[in-house]
């Protein structure tokens, strides 16, 4: 039996995208193309809501797919910590509720993150260095953010050390890791984690070439939402990752 899926900002890039990786999947059937102008009930009959919208409108959207009683994946960025409280908050009223929130579909770009969360345990100068196209509206990312608050739960409440962070030019502080933002002509998507100790620097990174990279997160995403339960932060849970790194469920 196939998985009814409607797409939540399917007119841009990646909703395009999504769009057409659910057409391709024998599993599952894309019933709806939502954007800004179709009426809050369209899409409605769907099983699974696939949001990759715009981060002022997410909340909204998501929580009423989730009092609909549909299964959600969110690709939108833009939600913070404490946004993830009142989705959390939500997601408890609901017996059988289940989201998804996956800050980046890039297996590599998890890996990466799960990498820095075990170096995180044995440097403490941390800072990200995190870079995208132009047109990215938010800042920081969605998965420099989530790095940062993995990489700093890795440290059992050692804050890492950021000298000067007062001042503008050091970036912004995500649970005390320095967090400096490019955006820029030329770039889809660039994320480097780098760690200084004593007589050394390791630097984690990961490079964004094309959408091609998220094919296969979405498949996953895709394949694992209808079994979940509650409200689940990252991709690396889906992949098995989280036992190596030490990561946590939110």
């Amino acid at each position: 039996m196939t998985i009814s899926v409607a797409v939540s900002g399917a007119t841009g890039r990646l909703g395009e995208f999504v769009c057409g990786i659910v057409e391709d999947h024998p599993d599952f059937e894309l019933t709806a193309r939502l954007s800004s102008a179709s009426p809050a009930d369209e899409g409605a009959d769907a099983s699974v809501l696939f949001d990759v919208t715009h981060p002022d409108v997410s909340p909204a959207i998501v929580e009423r797919a989730l009092r609909r009683g549909q299964r959600v994946i969110i690709g939108t960025s833009g939600w913070s910590a404490e946004r993830l409280d009142g989705l959390r908050a939500v997601v408890e009223e609901l017996p059988g509720a289940a989201v998804l929130v996956v800050p980046n579909f890039s297996l590599g770009s998890v890996l990466g993150t799960m990498l820095s969360t075990i170096a995180a345990r044995h440097f403490d100068s941390i800072e990200i260095i995190e870079a995208h196209h132009a047109g990215k509206i938010d800042s920081p990312s969605g998965t420099a953010v989530r790095t940062a608050e993995l990489v700093a739960q890795a440290r059992d409440g050692r804050p890492p050390e950021a000298p000067f962070a007062d001042q503008r030019a050091r970036g912004q502080l995500v649970a005390g890791v320095p967090v400096h933002s490019l955006r820029m002509q030329g770039v889809i998507a660039r994320q480097e984690v780098r760690f200084g100790g004593e007589g050394e620097e390791l630097t984690i990174t990961h490079v964004t070439h094309s959408n091609d990279s998220y094919r296969a997160g979405i498949r996953a995403a895709l394949g694992a939402v209808s079994g979940l339960e509650g409200l689940v932060v990252g991709l690396e849970h889906v992949l098995g990752l989280t036992g190596a790194s030490g990561a946590a469920r939110a």
